[in-house]
């Protein structure tokens, strides 16, 4: 999951560099769809969520 977050930046990068911004906007908006969902997977999955150091208060 991180490969295709990283991939979305990168695309968002390379369509910035060649002066595309709507699509790096769009790029952009899926690295930052992609991060929210893996983060909230990574939160309620019931293996290990809610473990994580910094949630335990």
């Amino acid at each position: 999951m991180m490969a295709l977050i990283f991939a979305a930046l990168v695309v968002a990068f390379a369509l910035a560099w060649f002066r595309r911004p709507g699509w790096a906007r769009l790029a952009v908006g899926l690295c930052l769809a992609l991060s929210i969902g893996l983060f909230l997977w990574e939160i309620w999955s019931p293996q290990y969520g809610f473990e994580m150091p910094w949630l335990q208060g």
